[in-house]
């Protein structure tokens, strides 16, 4: 069922898209003319960080940091499942330094009683004289040895085409393509509308007032995930917000019970694994963990991702991720209420589902979400695996969301 949206809200919309495609903040105009250095390909090495740091931040793209190299390729809980050492990916390198970078982070799955080595592609960026080797780049990622699974997430149109061109398959999920969300802070969300038409003075104030009250009145057919009673439960459930640090025994109980359930592709969430996942030195974003307990016993979690959007201000919440024995719908309800009025209680102005399986996403389309869909196919992923590809040919075989991305991962 779909919902009529108010002018405002129509503008607003593609002011949220992610990842819009990287524009270099200052392109040498004979750049182009120029010969061609000649470029290598050759794997990623630790000590590359600063220039290819340097390259990302020339494309629009979030700066990183040593520590958070060292996290996600020597402290990656692919090593300790495998003893070996996982890829970082590949550069294009002249005489004058990196100028062609796509990274690769490793991920750790289970399908069953199967532990499986997934790959992420992360930062593809390329000067714009060498951007005809990219299929060199994509290549080497799709076709890494010791890597099950090869995947990239919302990644730009172009390098989107060249997935499918080295026969990447599109998730077969076609809802997961489709963003929900709520506006928590009406007055901001105007007011950030005002400043992208680029109004000023007296029209910016008319604007922001007139947008916050239509917002407001669209607001009220569309209540967010909440209960009508702000007292204490009276389901049996106990939920409450802990720290990162604080994922223990309970979450690797409930893991183990999970992995005993219908079989489904999933990113490794024992305890140790979902520490490190959401453990991030130097990151801008905060991660709010609530637990769910029934008869003293953990029923689910649900991860939320606290950031600000470094180009509109935006306060985003975005669910991570979220988990319940059995897919129980009570338990899902019960933390998905939880994670929307954690969002209010932080503060910020808009509450976001990106994927996740259709049992939690029916829930949420009962409260009437704004939806916008995001402009190319949000995940493309290859295995030379038959059997797995197989499995996942069915849309219901992976457990797909955010985990499964660089987002959660990137400072």
């Amino acid at each position: 069922m779909t919902y009529a949206k108010s002018h405002v809200t129509d503008v607003l919309l593609p002011l949220l898209k992610p990842r819009p495609e990287p524009v270099a903040s200052h392109v040498e105009p004979d750049l182009l003319a120029r010969p061609l250095s000649p470029a290598r390909q050759r794997e990623v090495r630790f000590s590359d960080f600063e220039a290819v740091a340097d390259l990302k931040e020339r494309y629009g793209l979030p700066k990183d940091n040593p520590e958070n190299w060292h996290r996600l390729w020597r402290q990656n809980p692919v090593l300790a499942a495998t003893g070996s050492q996982p890829g970082m990916g590949w550069v294009l390198e002249t005489e004058a330094g990196i100028v062609g970078y796509q990274g690769s982070l490793p991920l750790l799955y289970r399908l069953g009683d199967r532990t499986l080595v997934g790959a992420v592609g992360t930062g593809l960026a390329i000067d714009p004289a060498y951007r005809a080797r990219g299929i060199g780049l994509l290549t080497a990622f799709f076709r890494q040895p010791g890597v099950d699974l090869a995947f990239v997430t919302f990644a730009i149109e172009s390098a989107v085409k060249l997935s499918k061109a080295l026969q990447g398959r599109t998730l077969a999920q076609p809802d997961f393509a489709k963003v929900l969300f709520w506006v928590l802070d009406p007055p901001r969300f105007a007011q950030t509308l005002a400043s992208k038409l680029r109004l000023s003075g007296g029209t910016a104030a008319i604007a922001s007032a007139l947008g916050a009250t239509v917002l407001r009145a669209d607001m009220g057919l569309r209540r967010g995930p909440g209960r009508s009673s702000g007292g204490p439960r009276d389901d049996g459930f106990d939920v409450a917000a802990i720290d990162v640090n604080e994922i223990g025994d309970e979450f690797e109980d409930l893991w183990r019970r999970k992995l005993a359930e219908e079989p489904r592709l999933m990113a490794d969430r024992g305890a140790a694994s979902l520490r490190w996942h959401f453990t991030i030195p130097g990151g801008t974003s905060r991660a709010a963990v609530l637990r769910c307990r029934r008869a003293g016993r953990l029923a689910g979690y649900a991860i939320l991702e606290h950031s600000t959007d470094r180009k509109t201000g935006l306060r985003r919440a975005m669910l991570a991720d979220i988990l319940a024995e059995q897919d129980d719908p009570a338990v899902t309800e019960a933390l998905l209420e939880a994670a929307y009025a954690n969002a209010v209680a932080a503060g910020d102005d808009f509450f976001e589902v990106v994927g996740l399986p259709a049992h939690v996403r029916r829930i949420l389309m009962r409260w009437r979400p704004y939806v916008r869909t995001y402009p190319t196919d949000p995940l493309i992923y290859r295995t030379g695996d038959e059997p797995l590809g197989r499995f996942l040919a069915d849309g219901n075989g992976w457990y797909a969301g955010p985990m499964d991305g660089d987002t959660t991962l990137l400072p």
